[in-house]
């Protein structure tokens, strides 16, 4: 499981971009958000530098934590 901070996640919308971020990568990963924290847990088997990639690319940088 990796557990993400999303500092640019404050609403739907943009729960629902960095889910299907995280689904072009790996379609079967649950993604679960905290949008009060500012954090996403994901439960995947794909490599983190891809997710991280992947939420960068659509615009919300992440760090692991």
């Amino acid at each position: 499981m990796l557990t993400l901070s999303v500092p640019d996640m404050s609403c739907g919308h943009c729960v629902k971009a960095i889910t299907e971020a995280v689904q072009e990568i790996d379609t079967a990963a649950t993604v679960s958000t905290d949008l009060d924290a500012r954090t996403v847990r994901i439960e995947t088997l794909a490599d983190s530098v891809k997710i991280l990639k992947s939420l960068d690319d659509a615009g919300y940088p992440a760090t692991l934590r």
